[in-house]
Order: C-alpha cells, then structure tokens, then sequence
C-alpha cells in the first residue's frame, strides 16, 4: 500500500523537490526540469524498486522487438554521386525554360504605388523580381511582408488580382 501513497504524493511535489526525488531513488541528480517526465522516472523506479525490474526473457522480448521495428517512416534523401572521371562527356543541353510570367504582372519597368500607413511604397517590377527600397525580392508577398512585418499575398496588396484590383 505504500508504493501507491508514495505514487500520489509525487504529484503534490514541486519540480525541485522532484528532483531530489529523483536524486534519492537512482543515486544521482538530474538537470532536468519537465514535471511530468521527473514523475514518470521517479515511479518507474519506486515500482521497480518495490515489485522487480524486467524478467531476463521480457528483456530479451523487447530487443527482438526493438531490432525488427522499422523505426524510420520515410527513406532518407539519396544523395547526389560525385561524377566519375570516366563518365562519357556531358551532351549539350538546353538551358532551363522559365516558368511563364503571371499574367497579372505589369511589364517591367512599371513603378507599383501603394499608399500604406501614410507613405506611398513604390516597387520596379523587374526583369527578374522586383525592387523595393534598394533590394530585389524574388516576389511582391516578399515585399509585402518587407513592408508589412507579416506575411500577406503581394498580388492583394498591391491591388493586382485577377478580378481588376478589387478585393
């Protein structure tokens, strides 16, 4: 009857006087400082100290189970081979196509005026991203979120959606 009086006790415990628990029933502190794992530790011990640890067979059970378990839920990434020296000449390849350009997109060189916050933000959309306060950004949400300080759609913010510019 005392294990389970000792068991309920551990939860009116605060985390210090856990830890000298702990200190007391494995012989060694902990730095720990998570309420609920210090109380797990310290039952697991008080009951294996009062009832028997693990049979030699339960033991021997668990690492036969622990030695068939697939504990690894996806495949790692394979990573890319060094070319080999003698590996027959690269052929001549296309260079990549760009994706096509979003129609809501003026032409470059186009200055997009936004009036936000009481300043007027002007953004050069470019060749290949678009330029706000001295910087390129790959995409308007990036400069939104430059101007902002938190993520919203660029195309909303700078009034270019598909339907005219409304909202």
């Amino acid at each position: 009857m005392s294990i389970h009086h000792d068991l309920a006790a551990l939860q009116r415990l605060t985390v210090h006087q856990l830890r000298a628990r702990y200190a007391e029933v494995y012989g060694e502190g902990t730095a720990a400082g998570n309420r609920a794992w210090l109380i797990k530790r310290i039952a697991y011990r008080l009951q294996v100290l009062a009832e028997g640890d693990l049979s030699e067979r339960a033991r021997r059970r668990a690492a036969e189970l622990a030695n068939d378990a697939d504990l690894r839920l996806t495949p790692p990434r394979a990573e890319p081979t060094p070319a080999q020296p003698e590996a027959p000449a690269p052929q001549a390849v296309a260079p990549p196509t760009l994706p096509p350009k979003d129609p809501r997109l003026p032409p470059p060189g186009t200055v997009l005026a936004r009036p936000y916050r009481g300043e007027t933000l002007q953004v050069r959309v470019l060749d290949d991203g678009f330029e706000f306060r001295g910087r390129v950004y790959a995409s308007l949400s990036a400069v939104a979120k430059a101007a902002t300080g938190s993520h919203c759609n660029g195309f909303l913010f700078f009034r270019l959606a598909l339907n005219g510019g409304k909202r």
